[in-house]
């Protein structure tokens, strides 16, 4: 397992190098952030600059192939104008999804209103619903599935919050609160999260009723 306290030490250090006092923001997301990596996951990395340049992109690159682990390392750059004018049904899960290390998000946390939050879960239901519509019909992948489930378990995280107040990071926590059909679909994500068997045809039958139905959904 990969230290990330260690490593995100190296990182800081080596950002502050390359960008010096432009750095605003700096988190981590998935499942590091959460507190629940495996020795695969991803380094969901997220650095906002004061503004960004494709000069910046490049030695952003560039300072990436210098750390170790290279090859787990994603995540977002933004410049912060831009953050602030993102989509703020993006935001929603942006934020929440995101540890900080260094700065904070209060100030884009201010552009997500009730509205946003509506959004996040009508947007996120649509595109799930695309995806799995599009995979029954063409690709029917189980990696597609897997990735679809994934989405729709951030959506399910949008209606807790919806109908709690509270975002709740953990998936395995969201069963206590949602409605049946949610949990169902948490339940799935995490038995296929943890290398369960992919029933395609059940699973995705599943998937896009739940789908369709949130879609349908004007609450």
């Amino acid at each position: 397992m990969i230290d990330i306290d260690a490593w995100m030490k190296s990182y800081l250090q080596i950002l502050n190098e390359t960008f010096g006092n432009r750095v605003w923001f700096v988190g981590l997301q998935g499942s590091y952030g959460r507190g629940e990596a495996i020795e695969t996951s991803d380094i969901d990395v997220v650095a906002i600059l004061d503004e960004l340049s494709t000069t910046d992109i490049q030695s952003y690159h560039a300072m990436l192939d210098t750390l170790p682990h290279r090859e787990l390392i994603c995540g977002f750059l933004s410049g912060k104008e831009e953050l602030m004018n993102w989509e703020p049904s993006d935001l929603f899960q942006f934020c929440h999804d995101t540890t900080p290390i260094k700065g904070s998000l209060d100030e884009v946390m201010a552009v997500i209103d009730e509205s946003a939050v509506n959004r996040a879960i009508k947007i996120g239901a649509c595109n799930v619903y695309h995806g799995c519509v599009h995979n029954m019909l063409h690709e029917k992948s189980e990696d597609i599935l897997r990735g679809l489930y994934k989405s729709a378990s951030f959506v399910v995280q949008a209606i807790a919050f919806k109908e709690t107040g509270n975002y709740i990071s953990h998936q395995k926590d969201l069963l206590q609160v949602v409605s049946s059909a949610e949990q169902a679909i948490v339940e799935t994500f995490l038995t296929l999260k943890n290398g369960g068997t992919v029933d395609f045809n059940l699973m995705s039958e599943t998937l896009f009723a739940w789908s369709q139905k949130r879609i349908s959904d004007n609450d």
